[in-house]
């Protein structure tokens, strides 16, 4: 059986190194604007799509995926830029794995926004947080009884009002107005159990792909 071609698109959501270790594959940087469609001239047999920009240029477009489907190229989301598209896109055969696409899949989050951060572009470190990521911890910690369905609530709240770049935990827990006391077991709570939901989803997405090949 020939070798299946696959290319995915990846930055700050997961290391490189580690998606490697987890999937062969032909791995580029977020996905942009005709990206996809540049790469229908040599198609592959599978796109995954996990990041892509979002404000800083052009996204990947809704038509050009169509026509990679239309190809006959499977192409699975998950995590970031590829969980909101496939969540759009999963009626036309697109593929969404994850956490993340749920969300989107049953409207529980609709915006970008709840997926955007900002990174280094040449190290891909992560300089902000993601608000899926902030609100699913949170919401730990309320079932853990570290905090209550309010603060959640306040909590979430906070974060969405800060602009995305500046969104990090320090900055949302400043400026949520809990008190110190819970501020800090909530700190205590994240440094010990803090789950990054965009990374977990990237790594569902790369085991998928490597399960069907």
């Amino acid at each position: 059986m020939d070798k299946k071609r696959i290319v995915v698109f990846i930055g700050p959501s997961l290391p490189l190194k580690e998606a490697q270790k987890i999937l062969d594959a032909e791995y580029h940087s977020p996905v942009a604007r005709d990206d996809i469609a540049t790469l229908l001239k040599d198609p592959p047999d599978i796109i995954g799509i996990i990041d892509g920009v979002f404000y800083q240029q052009p996204a990947v477009s809704h038509r050009e995926i169509l026509k990679a489907l239309e190809a006959g190229i499977t192409v699975v989301g998950g995590s970031s830029m590829g969980a909101l598209r496939s969540a759009e896109l999963d009626y036309a055969g697109m593929i969404g794995i994850g956490t993340v696409y749920q969300k989107y899949r049953d409207g529980l989050i609709e915006s970008d926004d709840d997926v955007a951060i900002v990174f280094n572009p040449v190290t891909h470190e992560l300089l902000s947080d993601a608000l899926v990521s902030m609100n699913h911890n949170f919401e730990m910690a309320e079932k853990e009884g570290v905090i209550t369905s309010s603060d959640v609530e306040t909590l979430y709240q906070t974060a969405k009002n800060i602009y995305y770049p500046q969104r990090t935990y320090p900055r949302v827990l400043k400026d949520s107005g809990l008190g110190e006391d819970k501020i800090k077991k909530l700190e205590d709570f994240l440094d010990k159990k803090q789950i990054d939901v965009k990374a977990e989803d990237a790594r569902k997405v790369l085991e998928y792909i490597k399960n069907m090949v």
